[in-house]
């Protein structure tokens, strides 16, 4: 979890005006075979790390403790059975929309939760996928070039993570020593 993730889910919170934020790691994005590092334990531990003090985020572990490749419909349908009353949304980056279609069932995604897109201001609109039902909103993000591949990179490399992740996550990355490199 490094600061564009966090941004993003701010920025999300605010222009949507939301009630609540739950983060949810996946054990395994279906779509991004190669981009698990660490353990679940490690990972939800750096995102505690990252925003205990918030209290407009939640942190739900359900996906790291169900395990294997994490789809959202099934996410969505847990959280739709904890929260039968509430509008429900799922907050994704705007370079998602083109892949939303392969989605596992996403024609009863579309139905159960509307979607909010992140894309930088100012940037036009990608082209909507064509799917039922589909509901969008598109939030303009503080999006920050940032990715987690690059991340490990650098500490593999021993180069700060600073103004890149939380100093707590940092700290739990250095004690538990992630990423199998120098301590930076």
């Amino acid at each position: 979890m490094h600061f564009g993730h966090l941004m993003a889910a701010q920025d999300a919170f605010e222009q949507c005006n939301l009630d609540r934020l739950i983060l949810v790691p996946a054990a395994q994005a279906p779509l991004k075979p190669q981009d698990v590092q660490s353990s679940a334990e490690d990972r939800l531990a750096m995102l505690r790390a990252a925003v205990e003090w918030d209290r407009r985020f939640e942190i739900s572990d359900l996906e790291l403790r169900r395990g294997g490749v994490s789809y959202t419909i099934d996410s969505v349908r847990h959280f739709r059975q904890i929260y039968p009353q509430d509008e429900l949304f799922w907050v994704i980056g705007g370079d998602q929309l083109p892949k939303l279609h392969l989605w596992r069932s996403i024609d009863e995604l579309a139905s159960l939760v509307q979607f909010i897109f992140l894309e930088r201001p100012g940037f036009p609109v990608k082209a909507h996928p064509t799917i039922p039902g589909l509901r969008l909103h598109r939030c303009d993000g503080h999006l920050l070039a940032i990715n987690s591949t690059e991340l490990r990179e650098r500490t593999r490399r021993g180069l700060s993570l600073d103004y890149f992740v939380p100093h707590k996550a940092i700290v739990y990355i250095r004690e538990h020593r992630l990423y199998h490199g120098p301590i930076p």
